[in-house]
Order: structure tokens, then sequence, then C-alpha cells
């Protein structure tokens, strides 16, 4: 299945199979890879307590972590197709060297933070940055007149309690929004390059407030709380050492001297250049990214290499004007007629219920919740994944019903006989509502069929539709139109800026 899923030509050894796609799972039989799954992360779980509680690690364990979740990651398929996993998996790379080869101290000596990982960082956050914000004037219309922000809060894949008191801001500073995020993509990861240390500093404190902003109007997983990691790489210590005790800065500048008086020169010479190749390497595997960066038909959340060490990032270069949630819904009824009574499951954080108020869960992820606001943008049988959620709701699987907050048939007699989609538009409620709903919402048309278990059973066929697209690696020719466009497109922004600047 991962030669298939891969697309591995026959004939291929191991060797190369891994290559094109490191994962463990291609050394577990395939019966054995629920217990796999388990394995891996329990084990990932468990060495990350351990460096969590001791404080420190070494490159064998930041090694390890980093090829345990590339694993997952790896064989994750749609469920692990989101921008950040690659983004936690190069900041994890970049973590390996950061810390001594085999010491597990918390103040090793001769183990100085190497500079090729405070810039390997910096080079991270820019290219976040960058890529989000090129993505959005290449993208809709709505970033260029500044409007985007008036459907953000109320269309983003899982709202938070603020986000509907921040859809009803006025238009105007809907604009302030919009015009903010343009600035802090577009033109202060330029000072993240810059190698002094107020201007870094300061680089690094707007993207971190950035940041802190997003958390607070959205529920975007775990990626604003990793996105501020690099940026702290923009503090020397002077800056960070106001964060800490007179102990442990005691116990650093001890440190220090003991690294000045017992000098290991081989040893620094190693590192260096091992660091040194670490540089070179980075370097090299940038260049696609920075091609991608330039080209007018960027690509956003790609990898160009298959252990996924330096990649492109970017989001919401489209912003969805209205927003529509798929509604399952099942009955107990062995005929349907149109007087069926039908009851609704209810999703741990996505819409459903228009009274229930949006969670907040981050930095947890609702994978599923997540896909089903997906799902709502295309039709069901594209999405082999929403069919066997459905067959297993249907059978009663104690595991899937641990994904969703509510069945309305865990304490029935009787399992569902029949399970259907059904498609409604989500719309905020006013301002200066009387009602205790969140939500308005109106039915657009069914997503899917009522269907029941025999019926999915004999279709089997449902199941075999391709589960994600295909990604087509971006063409670098006409390199000289693709830089030209990128300079007009800035032109047009900071033209738009000025305009607004000079209306507010």
């Amino acid at each position: 299945r991962l030669r298939t899923h891969f697309k591995l030509q026959p004939g291929e050894t191991r060797v190369d199979s891994f290559l094109a796609a490191p994962t463990l799972f291609w050394f577990v039989p395939e019966k054995h890879t629920d217990n796999a799954l388990h394995l891996i992360s329990n084990t990932g779980l468990v060495i990350s307590i351990g460096v969590l509680l001791q404080g420190s690690a070494n490159m064998f364990i930041m090694g390890a972590l980093w090829f345990l979740y590339h694993s997952i990651v790896n064989v994750g398929q749609r469920w692990y197709a989101f921008g950040w996993e690659s983004q936690l998996l190069e900041t994890g790379f970049l973590a390996i060297w950061l810390v001594p080869v085999f010491s597990i101290q918390m103040l090793p000596v001769n183990t100085p933070t190497s500079r090729v990982c405070i810039y390997g960082y910096r080079w991270l956050i820019f290219r976040i940055m960058i890529g989000a914000g090129l993505i959005k004037i290449r993208g809709d219309k709505c970033w260029h007149d500044l409007t985007c922000m008036n459907y953000h809060y109320e269309t983003q894949p899982v709202p938070n309690p603020l986000s509907w008191f921040l859809h009803h801001a006025p238009p105007q500073w809907h604009k302030v929004e919009t015009l903010g995020n343009h600035i802090v993509e577009l033109l202060f990861p330029w000072l993240l390059l810059i190698p002094h240390r107020k201007v870094a500093a300061l680089a690094g404190s707007v993207q971190i407030l950035f940041q802190v902003v997003i958390i607070i109007s959205g529920n975007f997983s775990f990626l604003n709380w990793l996105t501020m990691l690099p940026a702290i790489f923009c503090f020397d210590d002077g800056y960070l050492r106001k964060l800490f005790s007179k102990t442990t800065q005691h116990y650093v500048a001890m440190a220090d001297r003991l690294s000045v008086k017992f000098q290991n020169k081989p040893a620094r010479y190693q590192r260096a250049v091992l660091n040194g190749m670490i540089g070179i390497l980075l370097m090299f595997l940038s260049i696609p990214v920075v091609q991608n960066l330039l080209s007018s038909r960027q690509q956003m959340n790609t990898s160009f290499d298959s252990f996924r060490l330096v990649n492109t990032y970017g989001a919401f270069g489209s912003i969805t004007k209205e927003r529509t949630e798929v509604i399952l819904e099942g009955t107990t009824e062995t005929v349907i007629t149109s007087s069926t009574e039908w009851q609704e499951y209810e999703f741990k954080c996505k819409p459903g219920s228009v009274t229930r108020r949006p969670c907040t869960i981050s930095p947890y992820h609702y994978r599923l919740d997540w896909l089903m606001w997906f799902a709502a943008f295309q039709q069901y049988h594209h999405n082999p994944w929403f069919i066997n959620l459905v067959a297993k709701l249907l059978e009663g699987n104690s595991e899937v019903r641990k994904l969703i907050a509510h069945d309305p048939f865990t304490n029935a007699t009787r399992l569902p006989t029949y399970i259907r989609a059904q498609h409604y538009r989500y719309q905020y409620t006013p301002l200066l509502s009387e009602s205790n709903a969140v939500w308005n919402r109106k039915y657009l048309k069914p997503y899917m069929p009522h269907v029941s278990l025999p019926q999915l059973k004999e279709a089997g066929g449902l199941s075999n539709v391709p589960s994600s697209m295909d990604i087509t690696p971006v063409r670098l020719s006409d390199f000289r139109r693709d830089v030209q466009h990128v300079f007009v497109s800035l032109k047009f922004t900071l033209l738009e800026i000025r305009n607004i600047i000079l209306k507010i």
C-alpha cells in the first residue's frame, strides 16, 4: 500500500523507497501497522516528556524525535497534510544541531550556540512570513482592496469565542487589520535578515506579537505557537537573560567561564566543520524555495525534498466569502420518508448547533473538524475518508465516536440504520441580536444522500477514489518575468498602503 500511495516503480529497492518517503513503516508488516502507530507515537511521547522534565537533550534524542514524527507524517496522508507538519519537521531538524552530541546537561560546556542554527531559524521565519505575504498579493482581490478581514473571522476553519466579536468590528477597522497584515508579512520580514541586534529584536518582537494576535482571534492548531519559536532566535542573551532568575544567570556565566578555561579545540573544530556542512546543505536546499517565492506560480506549503528540511509556506491566498458546513444526521428508522426523524451529530469544535459557543482548542489540533471544513468546499465522493467516517458511525465504532462531541445514538438501543449529510450556509448572528444563538443557518442542499451500512459495503468502490491531489512541481522557466511580477506586485501593494494611510 505504501508503494502504491507514493507511486513507486516496481523493482525499486527498500533503500530507494526509504529515500523517496522516509518512514519506519517501510519495515513494518502491514498487519502490524496499527500497533506500530501506537508504538511510534508513545515512544515519541515518552522521549518528549523526558526532554521536558530534564530540560535538555542531545543530538541523538532530538534526531529520534524528528524521525519518529517524520515517520508518521509521511504515512498520514490527508490527516497530516497541513502545512505546519512540515514546519514542525523543519524546526525540529534545526534543533538537532543546537544541542551537544552526547551530553544532556542543561548548561553544557564547549557547546556554543551554532550561528548556522540562529540564522537558519531567522531564515525559516522569513520564509514563513514572506511566503504568506506573497501568496496573498498574488491571490484574492480582497487582499488588494483590503476587505479580506470582513470575511475572515466568520469563515476561518475553526472560530474561537472572540471571533464573533472581532467579526462585528467596523469595516474601516478591518481595512486597518488587512493593511497591518501586509506590513507584517511583506515589510518586517526583511529586518530579520539584518545582522544588527536591535533591528533583529524589533523584527522578532513584531512577529511574536503578530502570532499572539492570531492565537487570540482563532484556532489554528499549534501553528502560531510553533511560528513564535524561530522568532526567539532574533534575541541574544542580553535580552533573554531578563526572563531567567539570578541563579540561572549565575550558572550560565559559570558555564561560559569553564568553556573558556577548558577549551576543547578539536571538538570545537569538529563542531565548526559540522555547522559549515549544515549551512551549505540549507543553502543548497533553499534554491528551489527561493525560486518558488519569486515565481508567479508560487506554491504554498510545499516540500522540495523528501526529508522536508527546507520548505515553502503560505496561508490564505484566497479567502472564503461564505461559510458552509456539512452536518451529519442519522436515524434508526428502516424506511425513509419525508417525515423521517433525523438526529444531528455534533463535532468537538466545528460549528454545528447554532446556540453552541465557539470553542478554544489551540494549540491542540482537532484534525477531523479541520477536514470537515475542507469537505464543505468539495463533494463527498472526492473524500474517501468522509465515506469511511459515515461507515464507522453506522457500525458504532467506539474509536471513531471519541472523535466527535455528541453521537445521538451512543445510549440508544439501536445503531443508526441510515446516515445522511446536509449542506448549510452559516452566518454570525447580528451584533445586537436578542437571540442566544451564535449562528444563523440556512439549508442549501443535500451533501450526501442517506446511506446504510449494507449499501456502503456493497458499493465498496466508493473508497477507491484517490485521497489526495498530485502536486505538480513548480516550473522555473521565465525566471526574469517571475521576478518582475514580484516587484510589480510589491509596488502595487505599497501604493495601496500609501493610499489607505492618506485616507486615514
